[in-house]
C-alpha cells in the first residue's frame, strides 16, 4: 500500500517505522515526478508486507523537505532504523529503485 506521509505524520509513519521505508519526495507540477509515480506504486504493491512504501508532496510540506536538504524532486530517500541510509534523485528504472530497497531489507 503506498502511503501519502506529511510533515505531520512523518517522524511516525516513516522514522518510527521498524520496517525500510522508501520515501518519494514529488510535486504535481514536475514531470520527471509523474514518471516516477507508477514505479513507486508498483513498489508498493511489490513490497507491501516487507517495506513502508511513502510519498510526500514537497509543497505542502516545507518542513521535512528542509530538514531532508530535498533540493531536487524526484528525491528518493531509504531510511532504516529512522536514519537515511541511501538516496536517489532524479527519475530512474524500477530496477534500480528495487535493488536500493533489497539490499536494505
Amino acid at each position: 500500500m503506498l502511503i501519502e506521509v506529511t510533515d505531520a505524520n512523518f517522524e511516525e509513519v516513516v522514522l518510527n517505522s521498524d520496517k525500510p521505508v522508501l520515501v518519494d519526495f514529488w510535486a504535481e507540477w514536475c514531470g520527471p515526478c509523474r514518471m516516477v509515480t507508477p514505479i513507486v506504486k508498483e513498489l508498493a504493491d511489490d513490497y507491501g508486507d516487507k517495506a513502508v512504501i511513502a510519498k510526500m508532496d514537497v509543497d505542502s510540506n516545507p518542513a521535512t523537505s528542509v530538514k531532508f536538504g530535498i533540493r531536487n524532486i524526484p528525491t528518493i530517500l531509504f531510511f532504516k532504523k529512522g536514519e537515511v541510509v541511501d538516496k536517489q534523485v532524479g527519475a530512474v528504472p524500477k530496477t534500480i529503485l528495487a535493488s536500493k530497497l533489497d539490499a536494505i531489507l
